[in-house]
């Protein structure tokens, strides 16, 4: 009879080490999910302690109070009460807390403990505890709280060794008791209590995190700093992710030249060569600039200098609407639109969040990657400006500069178009600088990757067998002397998309390529490739963008990234923004002002380039 797994779930404020001491935890064995019915994404992992005993970890999203309407702090109450469908009690709970940062993280373990639920406190940090001369009286916490308490460092291999063991003496039936002393009443002057008792700290903050904040949250030199490190960013996708591109495009025209050596002349072959092997391996070929993106990005995120970039950016974003919480859900859309729209849950204010809401599918999705890395490679030379700075990479910075822009506008626009127009202060925890562990972001990286391939090996394949269908179908009738594409499906709904869209430049094969584009962005590239592939052009990157230059004109293929740049998002952000906001009137607004933003920006783009290029 096999062991029921512990049931343990790990609570705690944002930046208290929580993710990390899971991933510690847990390692690669863990899967990510959504909650049933919500968009809050769901960590499981598990692992078994020294005496082979099955633990079933729960990593529940970070809460700063049970007294707020958030979605997050919603389901970690439903979660720990047992009131979410689907949902088993925990058998226990650890609250994780920052133990350079008690005088707030406290507040949350004190509301823990009310709900009667058995509970151990982590805390964790403690080497940064100990280095700002932090000392903690852990036995006499212990008692102060009524629960026992462990110390962490869940940046070390074995810095949860004192948690695995009192897990480990945990007996299911009898968890370890949730009762102490009364904290009823003023939560705020029972931790001032328990703080006065048990903590002694030299200063309220560390003196290397203020020594580094009066540089980087220097009114002039902030700002300067925060655009250089974006400005690098862009240039590290170029410059690290196009060689690997570069090979992987080549391998997949390896394979391509094998199978087609191999199998006979036939619809099989073509399917093959030209739509399995050319789609999915020209989207294939853009993630390590996409996975170079994600890793500056969780960098960033690790170190701490996150919620500073969204300080410096509060006075800025006040003025055109929105708000330093916007900050982070906007930032997240450079990676996907998705989690962005899900990240303005940290805006309490209605008309904030639905303006950031709005603007989020404006910044430079991941998915727009693969359009942009293609199109500029093929029509932007390489060549050194200054000679230090690489062209390419200044194009795509200036790609997502014009999404920057674009929101900004967008929101000063509805910011004089709507009756409320107060200004909502920004209040957020700095956390304290930290390097960031290896292991975090690899598995940051990991995730990113296996959602990429799983988009890869569902739509984008589905999608990539469909272009291949409608480029190949039906033949040419006798006697046919044009292309034998023109005569197909694709041909055919190309040139009926094209009227609208030839004043922006677009060839029937550019319009196309929209269609597949608004279900996952990166499939714009997989339908060109498929297009020109079957019409008899190379399957691979390189010369899929020697084939482009030479039916795209310098106007066309700008103009096209400047409609990628602000055109309607995918039906999955579409989807998300009607869960979010309950509304098909927000979806409708969405997609119809980007649709008019981008086809304005596109025309001007091409009238203006055709003249002068």
């Amino acid at each position: 009879m096999s062991q029921t797994p512990l049931r343990i779930a790990l609570v705690g404020n944002p930046n208290c080490g929580k993710t990390a001491l899971f991933n510690l935890l847990t390692g690669a064995r863990q899967k990510v999910a959504n909650y049933a019915g919500v968009t809050v994404e769901r960590k499981e992992g598990r692992f078994a302690t020294p005496s082979g005993r099955k633990i079933q970890l729960l990593d529940l999203p970070g809460a700063y109070s049970f007294d707020s309407a958030s979605p997050d702090e919603r389901v970690t109450h439903d979660v720990l009460m047992g009131r979410y469908p689907g949902e088993a009690i925990p058998d226990l709970v650890v609250c994780v807390a920052d133990a350079t940062n008690l005088r707030l993280h406290l507040r949350f373990v004190l509301e823990v403990k009310r709900m009667g639920r058995p509970v151990v406190l982590a805390l964790n940090m403690m080497d940064a505890a100990k280095r700002r001369g932090i000392t903690v009286d852990v036995p006499k916490l212990a008692r102060a709280l009524g629960m026992p308490v462990v110390e962490t460092v869940a940046v070390r291999r074995n810095g949860a060794q004192s948690l695995i063991e009192l897990i480990d003496g945990v007996d299911a039936n009898r968890t370890p008791s949730a009762e102490g002393a009364d904290t009823g009443g003023d939560l705020h002057a029972a931790v001032r209590a328990i703080l006065a008792d048990a903590v002694t700290m030299p200063r309220a903050t560390d003196a290397r995190d203020d020594a580094i904040d009066s540089v980087a949250l220097h009114p002039v030199l902030g700002p300067l700093i925060l655009a250089v490190v974006m400005f690098l960013v862009f240039q590290a996708v170029y410059s690290l992710g196009k060689p690997l591109t570069d090979s992987i495009g080549d391998g997949f025209d390896w394979l391509g030249g094998i199978a087609g050596a191999w199998l006979p002349d036939g619809p099989l072959r073509s399917l093959l060569t030209d739509g399995l092997l050319t789609g999915l391996g020209t989207v294939l070929g853009f993630l390590p600039e996409i996975l170079v993106l994600f890793l500056f990005i969780l960098v960033l995120e690790e170190s701490g200098y996150l919620p500073r970039a969204a300080f410096l950016l509060d006075r800025m974003m006040v003025s055109v609407g929105l708000t330093g919480r916007s900050f982070i859900p906007l930032l997240s859309s450079f990676a996907c639109a998705i989690p962005g729209v899900m990240g303005t849950r940290s805006i309490s204010d209605p008309r904030d969040r639905l303006a950031t809401i709005l603007v989020a599918p404006l910044m430079t999705c991941s998915a727009r990657l693969p359009v942009y890395a293609l199109l500029i490679s093929a029509f932007i030379p390489h060549r050194l400006v200054f000679g230090v700075f690489n062209l390419q990479g200044l194009v795509l910075f200036a790609l997502y500069v014009a999404g920057i822009v674009g929101a900004m506008a967008v929101g000063w626009v509805m910011k004089h178009l709507r009756r409320d127009r107060t200004e909502h202060a920004l209040l957020m925890e700095l956390p304290s600088y930290r390097i960031p562990r290896a292991r975090d972001v690899a598995i940051g990286l990991w995730e990113r990757c296996t959602i990429f391939l799983k988009r890869l090996t569902g739509i984008i394949l589905a999608l990539t067998v469909i272009m291949w269908f409608v480029s190949t179908f039906p033949s040419p009738p006798a006697g046919a002397t044009g292309p034998a594409i023109d005569y197909t499906i694709a041909g055919y709904l190309g040139r009926a998309l094209q009227w609208p869209f030839a004043p922006l430049g677009f060839n029937w094969q550019m319009s196309l390529a929209l269609i597949p584009a608004f279900a996952a962005r990166e499939t714009a590239v997989a339908a060109l490739a498929t297009v020109y592939a079957v019409a008899g052009g190379d399957s691979d990157v390189a010369a899929l963008g020697h084939t482009l230059a030479q039916n795209f004109s310098v106007a066309s293929a700008l103009s096209l990234m400047v409609w990628f740049a602000f055109a309607p998002q995918c039906m999955s952000t579409l989807a998300v923004i009607r869960r979010e906001t309950r509304s098909w009137r927000a979806v409708v607004l969405s997609f119809g002002y980007m649709f008019v933003v981008a086809y304005a920006a596109s025309f001007v783009t091409y009238q203006v380039a055709r003249h002068f290029l």
